[in-house]
């Protein structure tokens, strides 16, 4: 068999043999992962070749004359929302996420609802509850506070650009957590708090239940937990509650900021966009993403002359939160208030993971 038969053969036994391994719905396939496949080597030898797949890596795993495999798509990891077919909900504004609320701030009364009751994983919007502790404690702003390998992750393998040894202000620790959801910023200034981590944590649980927060639970500062876990309702709470400070609404609104890092300008930006957007009116807001917990979004803003908090869980593509934000936005703005009113529910109360 001559070489150039041979090549296009192996290409399409591998490809069959991957599409048969991995083959991805197409109603999924928006949300698998693309990977790139690096070159590696097979044999001539049909029998000998083997499909070795992780998360990270598509080969064939062989000895012999060097052959390429460009893609290969693997599903991503499903969260606890799709788990619970929570994404069977359908609803008027046909938004991504499956858990949706959103409510007059000054009256209470509920625009739209969705799912609203379904406990889930919420990621870093975890982070909001780790600033009203740390500003509700009146602690020095400006106490310098130094990130140790305690404030590495471990849980998700995250990265960052705060190196162990960074020292940096409580107060700039809080304004890169709040803003752009600094994973090592949030845990040290929980680790920091008088009495540690495990106070600190305790404080999380108590306020959320002060505030009438029942299904809500914390186990850490981030969200990287995914046993951070609380409801589309008592989120609307803690945006109502992190609202009346006005030093959260600053830090979670504020576009980008910069620190100093030894010799180097370290530049930060706002991780939900819309800040920028000059058609929006933002009071507060934080983001959230874990792949147990879909993409999150949480803000208070005022839109038609009402003043409303927008709750938004498990959305299943980077920026779908936005856009079911920007639906919502125009759904309020050309409708009557008196068709405010859209309820849907298709959920287990509690998602355990």
């Amino acid at each position: 068999m001559s070489n150039q038969i041979f090549n296009r053969a192996l290409k399409i036994v591998g490809f069959l043999a991957l599409s048969a391994a991995f083959a991805v719905p197409a109603a999924d396939a928006a949300t698998a992962k693309r990977v790139i496949v690096k070159k590696h080597h097979v044999t001539k030898a049909a029998a000998s070749k083997k499909v070795v797949a992780t998360r990270k890596s598509m080969r064939f795993e062989a000895a012999g004359r060097r052959q390429s495999v460009i893609h290969a798509y693997i599903p991503a990891k499903p969260s606890f929302g799709q788990i619970a077919g929570l994404h069977s909900a359908q609803d008027p504004l046909d938004l991504k996420s499956s858990v949706a609320l959103v409510i007059d701030q000054d009256t209470r009364e509920v625009l739209l609802s969705k799912n609203d009751h379904a406990v889930l994983p919420i990621a870093s919007l975890t982070k909001l509850m780790t600033g009203v502790i740390v500003s509700g404690a009146k602690l020095p702003m400006d106490e310098m506070i130094t990130v140790t390998q305690d404030d590495v992750d471990t849980e998700k393998g995250s990265s960052s650009r705060l190196r162990v040894g960074t020292t940096l202000t409580r107060g700039e620790l809080l304004h890169l957590a709040l803003m752009s959801s600094e994973n090592r910023a949030a845990h040290a200034l929980g680790r920091t708090y008088p009495g540690g981590l495990a106070t600190f944590v305790s404080l999380m649980n108590a306020k959320a239940k002060m505030l009438g927060m029942n299904d809500t639970s914390y186990v850490e500062p981030t969200g990287l937990s995914s046993r951070n876990q609380s409801s589309a309702q008592d989120l609307a709470t803690l945006v109502n509650a992190a609202h009346g400070d006005p030093m959260l609404r600053e830090l979670t609104t504020s576009p980008g900021y910069q620190v100093a890092v030894g010799k180097r300008t370290l530049q930060y930006n706002n991780t939900n966009r819309l800040v920028k957007n000059p058609e929006w009116d933002i009071g507060l807001q934080k983001t959230g993403y874990i792949s147990e917990a879909g993409q999150c979004l949480v803000m208070q803003t005022k839109i038609a002359g009402r003043k409303l908090i927008m709750v938004f869980l498990d959305s299943a593509g980077k920026l779908s939160r936005l856009g079911d934000a920007e639906r919502v936005r125009r759904w309020v703005e050309s409708n009557p208030v008196a068709e405010h009113k859209v309820q849907i529910s298709a959920s287990a109360k509690q998602i355990d993971g």
